[in-house]
Order: structure tokens, then C-alpha cells, then sequence
């Protein structure tokens, strides 16, 4: 799989060192970003229901 990999790499034109730097800023960038499966949940669901009865 990987040489078949490799080979698309080459017709497409991607160098190895391309697929070096991918490799860098995957690995520097991959664990640093913020947690956002909080955001998986839609907004409306993660709000506090502000909405009161005016009736007292």
C-alpha cells in the first residue's frame, strides 16, 4: 500500500520533501489545537435557557 502511495505521490508530483513538511506540521500542529468536540453538540443545545415566563 505504501508503494502504491508512493507511486500516486510521484504522478501527482508530490515531492518527499513535501511529504516531509506535511509530516513536521502534522506532528507539531496535531495535539496543540484547542478540544473542540464540545462543538460537536449543536449551539441551541449548549445554551443556557435564558427564556422566562413574563406571567407572575
Amino acid at each position: 500500500m505504501k508503494q502504491l502511495q508512493k507511486w500516486f505521490d510521484i504522478l501527482a508530483g508530490i515531492s518527499e520533501a513535501e511529504r516531509h513538511r506535511q509530516a513536521l506540521a502534522q506532528a507539531i500542529f496535531n495535539h496543540a489545537g484547542p478540544d473542540l468536540s464540545a462543538l460537536a453538540t449543536p449551539a441551541c443545545w449548549r445554551r443556557a435557557s435564558h427564556v422566562r415566563s413574563g406571567r407572575r
